[in-house]
């Protein structure tokens, strides 16, 4: 998941077109890397701060639910499991246990409704955007948002490389 170099090109390609919008919604790459910096910077996860937000000297990223740690260490396995995966569009309900799918079920429901919405500082350095957890969630199909997991497990050295990827 956190390979660049093995995701598939329609990956890459997504990945690094966001990545390039995002760094601009924000005042360039380095405030983009600075906040992700800023998130792995807070242990253990970023998204179990009760004041739901993570700030750096530009960007600040807000969210409206505080994430327990039991949902991230759900979390936290899948990506575990499928870390060398090629294909981000996993689905996360393919379980063989029904306890685990019960508890990855729950997990998705609780971490559905999230939303994170980062914005400048300056609002002269841009607009800001915004992403969920899920990037498909149906009854049968929750696939992870690719973005939220580059803003909050992987990298920055994954981040460098989709902003340099040519498209």
């Amino acid at each position: 998941m956190c390979n660049f170099n093995k995701q598939n090109e329609e990956t890459k390609m997504l990945m690094s077109l966001f990545m390039q919008k995002a760094a601009q919604n924000v005042g360039g790459v380095n405030y983009l890397l600075s906040l992700i910096e800023a998130l792995r910077a807070k242990k253990p996860s970023a998204l179990m701060l009760k004041e739901c937000q993570v700030a750096s000297n530009n960007s600040i990223i807000k969210w409206n639910k505080k994430v327990f740690k039991d949902k991230v260490d759900v979390l936290e396995e899948i990506l575990i499991l499928h870390k060398s995966s090629q294909n981000p569009d996993f689905n996360i309900l393919n379980h063989e246990n029904a306890k685990k799918r019960k508890t990855i079920l729950n997990m998705v429901k609780t971490l559905a409704p999230i939303e994170f919405i980062v914005t400048p500082q300056n609002p002269n350095d841009g607009n800001g955007f915004s992403f969920k957890v899920f990037d498909t969630l149906t009854d049968e199909k929750v696939t992870l948002n690719p973005i939220f997991i580059a803003m909050f497990f992987c990298s920055t050295d994954f981040t460098k490389k989709a902003l340099k990827y040519k498209v």
